[in-house]
């Protein structure tokens, strides 16, 4: 078989498996898609409530605010983790059917993906009325497409780990839940103290959340270095997933 032909094989199987999980996951819902701005809107709710009510956090737009670091991080974490789980969840598959194993997280990955494109999209459809539209907006699907890069390269190295050692998922899990209190979702980088500051900016999602509200609630251009930061960790991350990935593929059926 040619490398093009595999390549075209490569994207028909992906396409499907991304296909079939969007179908799967809103079967027999009434809302259909809207399902998917449920759980970030009543978060926003909540911890607008929280920080403007309780606390009276007196910031400009907060409920934008809010939904522009909740979205970039839901995806992280939902992609991270049904990434991981990826490989055992398809466990016949693997073992009757021989294709690229690495199409199953990645695959999983795009799904979600896809859904937090959509969220967007709608999302920035709150914001031109609000804000207004701003040429900056041409930087977020390259945004997008870095942090989908960095969300595949980690479900590459915990989907295979996770073959070996059942208990990576939850570990996963664990730091999700460490990560959203972390990350700057309901607080800004400003918040952050500058000494630590350099941390923040190393992990994508951070970086991507603080250039996201930049872009739309500031009409200003990403810093060059936070660009850099984010391109380098993404696809070093990603070269990291597809060798661990590689190396413990070749025994997964005799693990699963």
């Amino acid at each position: 078989m040619s490398a093009v032909a595999l390549s075209h094989d490569h994207l028909y199987i992906l396409f499907n498996l991304v296909a079939k999980d969007f179908k799967v996951r809103y079967r027999n819902m009434s809302l259909g898609i809207l399902w998917s701005l449920v759980n970030p809107i009543v978060m926003m709710v909540v911890l607008t409530f929280v920080f403007t009510v309780l606390f009276e956090q007196a910031r400009k737009n907060f409920p934008l605010f809010l939904l522009l670091g909740l979205l970039p991080y839901n995806f992280f974490s939902l992609g991270w983790s049904t990434g991981t789980s990826s490989i055992i969840n398809n466990a016949p598959l693997i073992k009757r059917v021989p294709f690229w194993r690495e199409l199953l997280p990645i695959s999983v990955v795009l799904g979600n993906a896809l859904h937090y494109v959509i969220q967007m999209v709608l999302l920035l459809g709150a914001v031109l009325w609000f804000t207004g539209f701003n040429l900056q907006w041409v930087w977020i699907p390259f945004l997008i497409v870095l942090q989908v890069v960095f969300v595949c390269g980690l479900s590459l190295i915990s989907a295979s780990l996770d073959v070996y050692y059942r208990d990576v998922r939850y570990v996963v899990e664990s730091t999700n839940l460490v990560l959203f209190w972390l990350c700057p979702v309901f607080y800004g980088m400003v918040d952050v103290d500058p000494s630590i500051r350099w941390i923040y900016e190393l992990n994508p999602v951070s970086a991507v959340i603080y250039v996201m509200r930049r872009i739309c609630l500031q009409a200003l251009p990403p810093p060059v270095m936070t660009l850099a930061k984010i391109a380098l960790v993404s696809f070093a991350t990603l070269a990291l997933g597809a060798y661990t990935f590689r190396r413990l593929k070749k025994d997964f059926a005799d693990h699963l």
